[in-house]
This record gives C-alpha cells, structure tokens and sequence, in this order.
C-alpha cells in the first residue's frame, strides 16, 4: 500500500528526505533522499524478511540497453594487464624514437618492420575479436582487421626496400597501393558501428554533415599541402592520383569519424572509442607526413613514426578495451555529451572551412577556384542542412505537441491517479481523478509534502520500499507500493500505487483498492468462520489450540478442549424443517458463546457438533464445571416458529498432556471427539473425561473393522445352525442361521465378537446378503421341510438390493419361500430412530416378502428397537421373546408378567411365539406353561456345522419313527 506520511513521521525516518536534491548535490542521493533519480552509491537496503542479493566476483550487475548478443567480455583483472603492456610497448617505442634508436639502421628497421608488426599486431587482435565474440559487431572488426593488414603489408614493402635491398622506395610503388586501402576497409567498419538514419530526412542531413566536414578539411588541406602536390606532379598523371588519394581518403575517414554517431551501447562505448583515437591518430601523422613530404624532411624511425605506432596498438587493444567494466551514472549520461558534439560539428565544420578560405586568399594573389568552388558547396550544404533541419524540427514540434494533448487527455481521463512528486516528496503535479479517487481537489494536494498523506503506521515501509526501489538497477522500471492515504473525508483509503522514475523525483500512479482490500478480508473471514453461526470453524479452531500449546508457560493441563454435540437435533430438523434447525443452531452457538470465558473459542465443526476451547489456567474442576454450564445452556428450552423445541448436550472433554506440543491440537480435539461418543453411549445428555482406555478401544475396534473388511471380501465367514424346538412335543420345529467368523488361528468368532464392527455401513449389507444366499443355498441342498431363519437387521432389510438378492437365491436353488424366514432383530439403530420415513420403508420390504412367501419373526418386542405402537404396521408371523427377558426369567416376577403379556399379545394375534436363550429345563418349562410355543437354546442344542446338524436330524427322525 501507498501508506503513510513521508515526512513527519515516524521514528527512526528523519534522515530519509532532506532538503537536498539529486540536482543539487549528487553524491548524496541515495542515503539522504529517497525520491532521488539513480541507483545508489552505498549498498542496496535488506528488508528484514528478505535476503541480500549482491552481485559476486565474475557476475556484474546487468548493463542497462544489453543487448541479445554482448560483446566479449574480460574480468578486470585480465583487462589491466594487457592495457599496460599495451601502454609500456608504445612509451618504449617512444623512447626509441626520441633518442633516434642509438644507430641509423636500427631506426630504418623499427621505422618499417616495427610498424609493420604493431599493424599486423592490430590485424591479429580485430580478426581473433571478431571470430570469438559472435557479435553484430564482429564485421566491422574484421573490417578494422584488413585495414590494419594493409599498413601491415605497406610497411613491410617499404622496410624490404629501405633496409634489405637498401634503396630508396620507387613512386609511385605497391607500398602506395597498400596504404591507399588501409581507409576504404576502415570506413566500412566505422559504417558498420554507426546508427543507420530512420528517415529520408536523416539520410539527406547525413550526407550533408558528412560533405560540411570532408568539404571544409579538403579546404583546408588543399590551401595548406593539397596544391602544391596537384602543381608538382600534372606531368605524371598516377603519381598525382596516388599522391592526392591517400590524403582524400583520410580526410574522408576523419570525416566519418566526427559526423557519424556511433553505437554507444554499454558493452562497446569504451572499444569504438578506442578505435576512434587510434584511426583519429593515425590519420593525424598521415597529414603530418604529407606535410613533411614537401621538405623531403621525413626520415624511418623518427618521432612521427611513434604516432603510426601508438595508433596500431590502440586499433589492437580496442576490440577487448570494453571488457570487465561495470557501467556508471556518469558513462549513462554521457550520450547526452556526444550528442551535443555531434550536433554541432558541422557548424565546426564551416569554420574550419572559413579558416582555409581565408588562409587561401590572404596567403596568395589570387584565389585558387577550386577552392573557392568547393567553399560555395559547403556553404550551400549548410543552408540545405539548415532548411532540412527546420522543416524536421516543425515536424517534431506539431507531433510533440499532438502527443502532449493525447497524453494530456489520458491523464486527465484516467480513473487512476497520477502524482509527480520531487526528490524532497512534494508533490508538484496531481492528475484531476485525486477528487474522485481521494475527495480532495488536485490543487489542493500539489505542495503537499506526501508523506503527510500516509498513515502512519505504513510510513516505515512506504519509505523503505521507495529507498529500495531507488538503489536497485534502473532496469528494474516499476515499484509496487500498498498503503493507506488519508482522504478528504479523514477516512483512510487502501490505494496501490506503481511507482515509476520520473527526472529527479517519481511518478506515483495510484487507484483506490479499499473494495478489494475489504472483499479480501470478508475472504478470508469466510475462511475461517462458519457462515451461519459466525463462530470460528474448525480451522481457525485447530490454528488456536496450535498457538495455545505454544505458548503454555508450564506443565500443568491449562489447555483443555470441549466436543458438543447436539441430542435430539436431528429430529427437531426432521419434523419441524431446515429452517427451524438452522437458526435452533444459531440460537445454540450463541449459548454457547456466551457461557465461556472471554479468551476462550467456541467454533462450530459442522452440523451439530461444536468445540469449545479453554485457555489460561483452567484446572479439571473448572473445565467441569464450564462444560456443566455448556450442557444446561444448550439444553434450555428454544422457542422457534411459534413452537417449544428442546435438545440436550453429550459434551467430551479432553485435557492437554504435559510436554505435548502444538502438532497435538488435532489430536486433542480427537480425544474430546471419542470422549462424547462415549457419554451418547452411556445414556447423552451428559459429560464424559476422555481417558486412554478410550483410543485403545477405538484402535482395537479399527483394527477389527480392518480385518471384517478382508474377511468379507475373502469370503472366511461359515453358518452354523442352532435347532429350534416345539416346547410341547420337543420335536426340531425350525433352524436358526448364525455367521460365524473363521480366524487366523482357526476359532470361529461368535456375531458379539464382529457384527457390532460391522456396524451399519456397506460391510454389514454385504454380510447379510451373503448371509440369506448361504442360508438358501444350504437349505436346499439339505432338503426336508425344516424352515431356516436368518436374523436380520432394520437397516439391513431396507438395504438395496438385498430383497432382489433374496429372491433371486430361492429362484437359483428352488427353495420354497416357505422355508426361509426372515427375523427382524434389533442390532444397530432401532425403528425409531432411523432415517427419515424408515419405518414405512421397512413396511414396504416386509411386505414385499411377504408377498414372495417368506415368514416374518418380530424380536425384542416392547423394547428400544421395536415399540408397540409400530406392530400394528408390521406383517409378521411369530413373536420373539429376547435373550434379556428368559435370562431372568426365573428370579424376576416383573420378567416373569412381562413375558407372560408378549406371550398372551401374540396369541390373541394368531402370532407364534419363540423364546431365545433357553439354556435350562426350568426356562423351559417356566416357558411352556407360560404358553410359549418354541424355544431356542443350549437346553436343546447349540449351534453346529452342517455335518452334526444332519446327525442331529438323523437321529430325531429315528427317535421319531420308533415313537411312532
């Protein structure tokens, strides 16, 4: 955020803007005022949160403009050395010349061979720099190459005849030839490094500039050396040619050096450079040597020759003079310099051309024409470049100020808005969308200083985010800065601005982003609060209970954590709609929030289930005596809709082990969790103590389901059957099917030992089906007449799929329907309690089968499972006395009259009856004069395997037909 004020202030930021400017003391921008154009001299600034990147040996900060392709580069330390090898080999060469090389031959020899070798040297140099640079560059050093090879060679022709054959060198000869094309190559080159003009205007200014230069030295030149050699040589046509031609052509390269504007990029300013000095060197001793010639007062060796070679050893160090230097402020405003050199070197020109003529008509009688002829073009090329000029310059100025008036107009129409502010952060322009987007007129901002325009809390980042932006690099264009600025209004606006360089201040481009910081916030609120209750949701709740076991100060329980869940919620949901529940909800959190104390969470984890955090020195009584009041709260009566509703509260309570850290929090609120479920079971409405006895039956029961789920699938369940009796005549009336599970070590597990982990999911449907396809399946294959019962449950029957199962098993193995009976048990939810409209479902599957046949038996009648009210719905064949009731049978008279009522309800019903458990003779004959009708139990058989169930069946039918 753009925040805060830039001046004023907060603590420890006085230093940050002082009254001096980049313009006025340069060295100071970076540690006085952070609005100052340019990077910084001292070291970049480290956030706190951020390390510092500096650049390492061998890795330069990036060069501003580099371009695709850069240059060769050497490190600094390998860049010095040749430079000074370079410079001490031209101060000997110097010395040598000075003092004559202490013998005329000598001199002869270094005057031609040497020159020659610091030539070749130069054409060595160019020709390796443009192999292994791979530059656009690398033509125009091959270029400077060949130029440097054709002194090489002219040299060296000239040393053969001087010092081997020890004659004068013939005029004209092929040395003269050689030198002639030492310029051609070199403008080529020069040609190849300069900025190519943009438009037919550039090209006719070009041309001019380039005759304005060449024009006014050819004046010059001809009124002091050029006529006498045209006067000296008219009777040898080639002579006059060579001798005028060398000199044409270097007036001609001098005249490429100071009209073209080179390529200054920053991986070659320092090379082109230095390949300038050393043709501009060289093209000097050529007009002194021309001058010399006159007088015949030029010898090998002499100081002239110095400069020939000084100007060789430059063109070969220029290729690699760039190399390993890193670009500063002073070398990115000197383009600005060459411009201005540029731009007024034809005008330069022109006077040096005045010079000559002038020289010309003083020094003689009468006035050469030629130059007089060529004086007039010149004249006339400055009018032309003058007329070019401003016609050019009209141009730009009516496209300049088309370009202010739309630039303009985007300002100012722009929503966003734009301040210039300088270095000393007073704003000196403000765009008009400062009255929509702060509430405060553009006059009125500019002259504000702005960090008086901040909030002060975001002033210490503003400033070091502006500070860091303005040491970094040049190429890095933008900043991105986030605050909060005062509006008209006095109320504080969320604004981003991007932050640009701008002259010696910034351009702040700012747009209100207070909609979307807020819209951010309600995010991430929606995130972590539940969005009907408002209460923090489990999330939030878990990041808490983590910060919560940090910061514990001792090893006492002092965290401790709250499940809720809501009794009775579901039927209040059922009956009186989603509606009612969802604000009985609300009505609940709201309870619960205010029966805590202040620094303690209460969050809703979804549904009915809520947690309750408590923090701060809370023991086991006042965690106890909290979760009391928790349960009371909720288990007030609501009034909702015009109706009373109630609900109760089973509420888990863990407590924080001493030495845990903060990755239990998620198993705190697991431990409370297991701590409820237990106080549902122990009869709800109620709190429970989570202690480990808990987790352990938890893991034992997982450990169970695990192994149910491969047993089911891996098909290690057997059916046993249990006999069941006609209490009067003790003959085998029925069979009662029974799974048994076949374990590892080979025992047969009894259903209290694993249906209850089969529990009500997709295990226990699958058990059951499989189950009533056993069952039928053994049945046929035993035959007879005996019915076979298979105990299911209510969840069970109204399973899908488990009817057409059914059916389709009697249809597979022709077993009358007759012979399969179904007992509805009372393992798992009860009628009562099932899911929305259960208990009509489960009418619907009994008379299905009872439609296909099958007999129906009603068990645990009267209790949870099954009230009376619902066995007028049901159509059942035989009533089922449970194994609680017989078990007591004897010692109880309440059990005794209970189940004499079942017994006498059935058989006013026309219903069998069938007691379970009967293990004793007493039970049974308490039974039978009771009227029960059949019995099932130990007193007659246990359950057994198919081999002594058919014994069992031998034999009754024996003792059958002996009584007969």
């Amino acid at each position: 955020m753009l925040s805060t004020e830039l001046s004023t202030t907060a603590p420890g930021t006085e230093g940050l803007l002082p009254g001096q400017s980049w313009a006025a003391e340069e060295h100071y921008r970076s540690a006085a005022s952070p609005f100052a154009y340019g990077e910084a001299d001292g070291p970049e600034l480290e956030h706190p949160d951020e390390p510092a990147v500096r650049p390492g040996p061998g890795r330069p900060a990036p060069a501003v403009g580099a371009e695709p392709h850069e240059p060769l580069r050497l490190s600094q330390a390998a860049a010095r050395l040749p430079r000074i090898l370079v410079m001490l080999v031209c101060l000997l060469y110097l010395a040598g010349a000075a003092y004559g090389w202490g013998s005329p031959g000598l001199a002869d020899f270094m005057g031609d061979f040497g020159l020659a070798g610091a030539a070749l040297t130069a054409c060595c140099s160019c020709f390796g720099y443009g192999v292994v640079s791979g530059g656009r560059h690398r033509g125009a050093w091959f270029c400077f190459g060949l130029s440097s090879l054709m002194v090489a060679v002219g040299n060296g022709i000239w040393g053969w005849y001087e010092c081997v054959l020890g004659e004068s060198l013939p005029s004209p000869s092929i040395a003269d030839f050689a030198f002639l094309f030492f310029a051609p190559p070199a403008i080529i080159g020069l040609l190849m490094l300069s900025n190519r003009p943009r438009s037919a205007a550039n090209w006719l200014c070009l041309a001019l500039d380039g005759w304005l230069i060449a024009g006014s030295l050819l004046t010059l030149s001809w009124s002091l050396a050029l006529a006498r050699t045209a006067s000296g040589d008219q009777h040898s046509p080639l002579r006059l040619a060579v001798g005028l031609a060398y000199p044409l052509l270097d007036i001609l390269l001098i005249s490429m050096v100071l009209g073209l504007r080179f390529r200054r990029q920053d991986g070659n300013r320092a090379a082109v450079h230095t390949a300038i000095v050393g043709l501009a060197l060289t093209v000097f001793c050529d007009a002194v040597f021309t001058s010399q010639s006159f007088k015949d007062a030029y010898h090998s060796g002499e100081l002239l020759d110095a400069g020939w070679f000084c100007g060789s050893m430059l063109l070969a160090w220029a290729p690699w003079a760039g190399g390993g230097r890193a670009l500063t402020r002073e070398s990115v405003r000197r383009p600005r310099v060459a411009s201005t050199f540029s731009a007024l070197t034809p005008y330069a020109a022109t006077g040096v051309c005045t010079v000559g003529l002038l020289y010309n008509a003083l020094g003689q009688h009468h006035l050469d024409r030629f130059v007089l002829v060529v004086s007039c073009t010149v004249v006339i090329a400055l009018i032309l470049r003058q007329g070019v000029m401003l016609l050019d310059n009209l141009a730009l100025a009516q496209r300049l100020s088309h370009q202010e008036r739309h630039f303009r107009s985007l300002v100012q129409g722009s929503s966003d808005v734009i301040m210039i502010a300088d270095p000393d952060g007073v704003l000196r322009y403000v765009s008009p969308a400062a009255a929509g987007v702060y509430g405060r007129p553009a006059d009125e901002l500019v002259g504000t200083r702005l960090p008086e325009m901040v909030h002060p809390d975001d002033l210490g980042h503003v400033l070091w985010e502006v500070q860091r932006y303005l040491t970094k690099s040049s190429t890095d264009l933008t900043a991105r800065i986030e605050c909060r600025v005062r509006s008209g209004a006095g109320e504080w606006l969320d604004v981003e601005s991007t932050v640009n360089r701008y002259r010696d201040g910034l351009i702040f481009n700012c747009r209100d982003i207070s909609e979307r910081v807020r819209l951010q916030a309600q995010l991430e609120h929606n995130a972590f609060h539940d969005a009907l209750t408002g209460l923090p949701n489990r999330a939030l709740f878990l990041k808490r209970g983590r910060e919560a076991l940090v910061a514990r100060a001792d090893r006492r329980p002092d965290v401790a954590v709250l499940f809720v869940d809501l009794d009775g919620f579901k039927a209040v949901n059922d009956s009186a709609g989603h509606q009612v529940g969802d604000e009985l909800l609300a009505l609940a959190a709201q309870r619960l929030r205010e029966s805590v104390r202040e620094g303690d969470t209460v969050a809703r984890l979804g549904g009915d289930e809520f947690a309750v955090l408590l923090v701060g020195g809370v023991d086991r009584e006042q965690a106890f005596g909290i979760a009391e009041r928790l349960r009371a709260a909720v288990s007030a009566t609501y009034v909702l809709a015009g109706e009373e509703h109630a609900v109760a509260a089973s509420i888990g309570i863990a407590f924080a082990e001493p030495g845990v850290g903060p990755e239990s929090a998620a198993d705190l609120l697991r431990s409370a969790d297991l701590a409820m479920y237990q106080a549902k079971k122990r009869g709800k409405d109620r709190v429970h103590e989570y202690s480990p006895e808990l987790r352990t039956e938890l893991r034992r029961r997982t450990e169970l389901d695990q192994r149910l789920r491969v047993a089911v699938r891996e098909g290690e369940f057997t059916l046993v059957h249990q006999p069941i009796v006609d209490l009067r005549s003790g003959a085998v009336a029925g069979l009662a099917a029974q799974a048994r599970w076949r374990s590892a070590q080979g025992l047969l597990l009894t259903p209290a030992e694993f249906l209850h982990a089969a529990g009500a999911g997709e295990r226990a449907v699958r058990l059951a089906r499989w189950m009533v396809e056993q069952a039928v399946q053994q049945a046929a294959e035993r035959g007879g007449t005996l019915p076979v019962t298979v105990r299911l449950s209510p969840r069970a029957l109204t399973a899908s799929g488990l009817l057409d199962a059914a059916d389709a098993a009697l249809h597979r193995f022709r077993l009358p329907a007759t012979r399969l009976v179904v007992e509805l048990g009372e393992s798992g939810p009860g009628l009562a309690e099932g899911r929305p409209h259960g208990v009509d479902e489960l009418v619907q599957r009994l008379a299905r089968l009872k439609q296909l046949g099958v007999g129906l038996v009603l068990d645990g009648l009267g209790g949870g499972a099954t009230p009376l009210s619902e066995l007028r719905r049901l159509p059942v064949d035989a009533l089922k006395l449970e194994r609680g009731v017989v078990d007591g049978l004897l010692e109880s008279a309440f059990l005794r009259t209970l189940a004499s009522s079942v017994l006498r309800i059935g058989h006013e019903l026309g219903l069998e009856t069938v007691a379970e458990g009967v293990d004793t003779p007493e039970q049974a004959r308490v039974l039978r004069d009771l009227g029960c009708s059949r019995g099932q139990g130990l007193h007659f058989a246990p359950p057994m395997g198919e081999d002594e169930l058919q014994e069992l069946l031998v034999d009754t039918r024996t003792s059958e037909d002996g009584s007969a």
